[in-house]
C-alpha cells in the first residue's frame, strides 16, 4: 500500500505541474489570478480565477465554483477553468481546507468546508463580475462531495456536476459492514502526506482501521453528517440540476450508492457511468484532452445556468457506457436498467473454510479497474483451480446468447457459521470454454453477533456494471473470505455453510438488457 500511495500522489503532483504551465503561460489572455480567499473562521483558502478575456466589471456571467479533489493541488481544475472561461464563466477553484497551502485542517466534507463553499461564492460575488442568480460547482472526488453538500445548504447553488464522488459516505467505504481498507489507507495516508488532518479525522480513520466496533455508531454517524443523502430533502427542495459521472470500477465511491441517490432526486438529473475506476473516466480532462465526462458537465451549464438549448435535457437522463462495448445507452431512469432479471439457483450445500485467500479478489484499488478500463482486462482466475476448501462455486448453464449484464446484480443465500462474527466476499465472474472467469462484479459482506450453529438469510448486492458476457460462457458465482480490498472479520479457525432451504432457495439475480 505504501508503494501504492506514493505512485499515487507523484501521479496528481505531476499532473498538478503539468496543468500549470500551459495556463500560465496565457495568463494575460484568460485572466488568470492567484488569490486568498477568506474561509470559515477566517481560514486562508488558496485559490485561483479565472475570467474571459474582455470581460469588464459591469458584465454579470456566470459562476462555477471548483472544490479540489482530496489531496490535490489548487491548479487541479486549471485545464478545464480556461475552457469554461473561454465559453463566458467566472471559474473560481479553490484548495480546500487542511490542505497544501490553504489553512485549516482537513475537515473531510465537514461544516466548515461546506461554510468555506459559501464564502468562496460570496468572495466572487463581491470581486468578479459574477451573476449571483447563476451559481454553479463542480469537482472530481472530494469536491464533488463538497459540491452536492452545498447544493444542500446553499440555495444559490442552481446546477452541479459532481463527478466520481459520493452521495453516502457509509454505503462507499463501508457496504456490507465491511471497512474498505484500500480505499481508507489510500485516502488516509494521501491526507498525511499532503495536508494536515484534523484530531477528529485521525480518530474515526484509526477506529475504523483498527476495527473498533465499540466506536461503530460513532464512525457512522460521523459518516452520516458528511453524505449528500442524508440531506436529500435540502437538495431538492433548492431544486438544482444536479448531474452524477462515476466509473464502474470506483474502488472509493462504488457505483451503487451514487445510483440510488439519482433516483431520489426529484429536480432536473443526469446520471452517466463508464468503465474505470476512482476519477479515471475524468483524468484526461483535467489535463485538456477530450473527454466526454468533461464536455456533458460543461454542456450540463450551458443548459441549467446560461438557458441554451443544446439538447441535454432533452436526451435520457441515465446514460451507462459498458465495460465490453463502445458507445452509449440510454434510460429514463435507474430502475428501467433493472427491469429485465434473470436468475440462476445455488443449488447444495457447500462449506469452506475462512482465513485462506483461494485466488478469487477484486484487484488492486485505483490500478486493476483503470487497466480494464483502457485494456478491458478485469482480474481473472481459473475457476475449476480454485480450492473447494476454502472457496464455493456454483454456475449456471452456458448461454446460446450474449448476455448483456447491465446494473445491480443481487445475491440471495443462508449461511451458517462456527462463529459470531464473519466476513464473505461474493464474486460474479464470466466464465469461458476453458474455465477461465473474467471479474464480472464482487462485494463484502461481514456480520457479527450471530448464534453459532444457526443458519441465517444473506442479501447482498454486488457493485454495479455493464458488462457482456459472450454467447457460449457461463455466469458463475464465488463466494470466498478473504480479499486485499476488505478487512475481514473471520475468526481462526471458522467455517462458513452455504446452503438452499427448500422453503428459501439461493439464488443469484442478474440485470440483463434484453436487446
Amino acid at each position: 500500500m505504501r508503494t501504492s500511495l506514493a505512485l499515487a500522489v507523484s501521479a496528481a503532483l505531476v499532473a498538478g505541474t503539468a496543468l500549470g504551465l500551459a495556463p500560465a503561460a496565457q495568463a494575460a489572455e484568460t485572466g488568470i489570478r492567484f488569490v486568498d480567499i477568506a474561509g470559515e473562521g477566517g481560514t486562508v483558502l488558496k485559490a485561483n480565477v479565472v475570467t474571459p478575456a474582455g470581460a469588464g466589471a459591469s458584465a454579470r456571467l456566470p459562476l462555477i465554483v471548483l472544490p479540489t479533489s482530496w489531496a490535490m493541488p489548487q491548479i487541479e481544475y486549471l485545464a478545464q477553468a480556461r475552457k469554461l472561461a473561454d465559453s463566458g464563466y467566472i471559474v473560481v477553484s479553490y484548495n480546500s481546507r487542511g490542505f497544501w497551502q490553504s489553512g485549516g485542517e482537513i475537515e473531510t466534507a465537514g461544516p466548515k468546508d461546506i461554510a468555506d463553499a459559501s464564502k468562496v461564492i460570496d468572495w466572487a460575488l463581491a470581486n468578479t463580475p459574477a451573476d449571483a442568480g447563476h451559481v454553479g460547482m463542480a469537482g472530481v472526488s472530494y469536491g464533488a462531495g463538497i459540491s452536492l453538500l452545498t447544493a444542500a445548504h446553499d440555495p444559490r447553488v442552481k446546477a452541479v456536476a459532481a463527478l466520481s464522488g459520493w452521495a453516502d459516505l457509509i454505503e462507499s467505504i463501508y457496504s456490507g459492514r465491511t471497512q474498505h481498507l484500500q480505499a481508507a489507507a489510500l485516502l488516509g495516508g494521501a491526507g498525511y502526506l499532503t495536508g494536515r488532518p484534523g484530531p477528529e479525522l485521525k480518530e474515526i480513520l484509526g477506529d475504523f482501521l483498527s476495527s473498533n466496533l465499540d466506536k461503530e455508531d460513532e464512525m457512522i454517524a460521523w459518516g452520516r453528517k458528511r453524505s449528500p443523502v442524508t440531506y436529500l430533502d435540502r437538495i431538492n427542495a433548492n431544486g438544482a440540476a444536479i448531474m452524477l459521472g462515476n466509473a464502474w470500477g470506483d474502488t472509493i465511491f462504488p457505483p451503487n450508492q451514487y445510483a440510488s441517490f439519482y433516483e431520489k432526486l426529484t429536480g432536473p438529473k443526469r446520471l452517466e457511468f463508464r468503465p474505470g475506476d476512482h476519477a479515471t473516466a475524468e483524468a484526461t480532462g483535467l489535463f485538456g484532452l477530450p473527454n466526454d465526462t468533461w464536455t456533458n458537465a460543461h454542456r450540463w451549464f450551458d443548459r441549467h445556468l446560461k438557458g441554451i438549448d443544446n439538447g441535454i435535457d432533452r436526451e435520457q437522463p441515465v446514460q451507462l457506457k459498458s465495460r465490453s462495448t463502445d458507445g452509449y445507452e440510454g434510460y429514463p431512469d435507474w430502475k428501467s436498467v433493472h427491469a429485465n432479471q434473470r436468475k440462476f439457483d445455488l443449488d447444495g450445500t457447500q462449506r469452506v473454510w475462512v482465513n485462506v485467500d483461494s485466488g478469487a479478489n477484486g484487484g488492486i484499488t485505483l490500478l486493476t479497474n483503470l487497466l480494464d478500463q483502457f485494456l478491458r482486462t478485469p482480474p481473472t482466475v481459473s475457476v475449476p483451480l480454485l480450492p473447494r476448501a476454502f472457496a464455493g462455486v456454483w454456475q449456471s448453464e452456458r448461454y446460446d446468447t450474449p448476455q448483456r449484464v447491465r446494473g445491480t446484480a443481487k445475491v440471495h443465500t443462508t449461511v451458517t457459521s462456527t462463529k459470531e462474527s464473519g466476513t464473505l466476499v461474493a464474486y460474479l465472474y464470466d466464465v469461458g470454454p476453458l474455465g477461465v472467469g473474467k471479474l464480472v462484479s464482487n462485494a463484502p459482506y461481514t456480520f457479527h453477533g450471530k448464534t453459532p450453529g444457526k443458519p441465517f438469510a444473506v442479501d447482498l448486492e454486488l457493485f454495479s456494471t455493464a458488462y457482456d458476457v459472450p454467447a457460449g460462457h457461463r455466469l458463475a458465482l464465488v463466494v470466498d473470505t478473504v480479499d486485499p480490498l476488505y478487512i475481514e472479520h473471520n475468526p481462526t479457525g471458522a467455517q462458513l455453510t452455504f446452503s438452499s432451504p427448500s422453503a428459501d432457495p439461493s439464488y443469484v439475480s442478474v440485470p440483463l438488457r434484453e436487446k
